[in-house]
């Protein structure tokens, strides 16, 4: 059963980013500039937008996420695939961080 919801996260997100490029012309150029080893990309974020690592999780057992906020509340989501290969999924700004962790579950 995990693989099952592991293939449907995937694939939801594959789907998002095949939407992302049909609804603006230059994006599938722009999705291929987006990606980098997970170490060039950080870097580029810390370097270029004062990002840094916030907060992290797991897509199944294998794709990490990762959020990269600013100081000034820019913020950046990136996927990253267990060969280290990074991509960017969003970009933002007005990052807001929660006031206070959620109780209950095992989240």
């Amino acid at each position: 059963m995990k693989h099952s919801i592991r293939r449907t996260v995937l694939s939801v997100l594959g789907g998002l980013l095949l939407a992302f490029a049909s609804a603006f012309p230059d994006a599938r150029a722009a999705a291929a500039m987006l990606c980098g080893s997970r170490n060039d990309v950080a870097e580029d974020l810390a370097k270029n937008h004062g990002e840094l690592p916030v907060s992290w999780g797991l897509i199944g057992n294998s794709h990490l996420i990762e959020v990269f906020v600013s100081p000034t509340g820019g913020f950046t989501i990136i996927v990253t695939r267990p060969d280290g290969l990074a991509c960017v999924m969003a970009a933002g700004e007005n990052w807001q961080p929660p006031t206070k962790r959620p109780k209950g579950g095992d989240t």
